[in-house]
């Protein structure tokens, strides 16, 4: 498969600005919001259970973090999702460090059910996701893109969704088709909530791509890769890449996209 040029995929979502219904956990809440914004897209934060399902009918795209469940939490998820499903509106699981808890195991099983649309995690919560042993410490990842590239593709194609899987290097799968991507700065793991931000920005990117989910996914993925480069040569640590990042992110063209990302088509057994 051959990908449109990832800047028309963020053409595409300036275009639309999509709203984007993100149930995600309390640390993350401005910094995801402030991502979304500066990239193009809007957010809302909501998950009382009393509305999730009305308001999900309204966006573009819903992204769910479970970083900070609890049981009213993890019930609006489940509503939201089934009212995604219903009207046939993309969304994006973040299983952030599902390995760590029964619980988390337990919610994440009954949200695949769900089928989202695209899964973005680290690579051990990728292996945990699937229903291997790999050891997650809280949010942290412990395992590399490269040991579970067999079990990103083999999960796409389980749950008939992308997988996007970030790392040193990201994999962007959907079973059949595969991409590494690289870039980034090493000062992005030393800023919380960044890949909460990242999965929510992937439902913005596909809600807007609503046809090319794989590519769209790529082209989220991509901006990060490039704007967090950009803001790690002008940062002098995490509290001034957090900035950097969001006038990277605020900055980028589409044709900045399209000729910097270092994405490249992966031929997996």
């Amino acid at each position: 498969m051959t990908l449109s040029p990832l800047g028309d995929y963020l053409k595409t979502l300036r275009a639309e600005t999509p709203l984007v219904h993100c149930i995600t956990n309390y640390v993350a809440m401005n910094s995801t919001a402030n991502l979304l914004l500066a990239t193009g897209a809007s957010p809302a934060m909501l998950h009382a259970q009393e509305e999730v399902a009305e308001f999900t009918a309204l966006s573009a795209a819903l992204s769910i973090n479970i970083g900070t469940i609890s049981p009213h939490w993890a019930d609006a998820m489940l509503t939201a999702t089934a009212a995604a499903n219903q009207h046939a509106i993309p969304w994006v699981l973040d299983p952030v460090a599902v390995g760590a808890t029964r619980y988390r195991q337990t919610l994440c099983a009954k949200l695949l059910d769900a089928q989202p649309t695209v899964i973005r995690g680290n690579a051990s919560e990728i292996l945990a996701l699937y229903g291997l042993a790999g050891q997650a410490r809280g949010v942290d990842a412990t395992a590399t893109t490269g040991q579970a590239l067999a079990t990103a593709i083999a999960l796409a194609k389980r749950q008939r969704c992308v997988v996007a899987m970030t790392g040193e290097q990201d994999v962007i799968t959907d079973g059949n088709t595969h991409f590494t991507l690289a870039g980034g700065h090493p000062l992005m793991p030393r800023v919380t909530t960044l890949g909460c931000g990242l999965s929510a920005l992937v439902g913005a990117f596909v809600a807007a791509n609503t046809a090319a989910p794989l590519g769209a996914s790529a082209a989220a993925l991509a901006c990060f890769a490039v704007a967090g480069q950009r803001a790690g040569n002008l940062a002098q640590g995490p509290g001034s890449f957090q900035v950097a990042l969001l006038d990277a992110l605020y900055q980028l063209t589409p044709d900045d996209l399209s000729h910097h990302a270092q994405l490249e088509a992966l031929h997996a057994a």
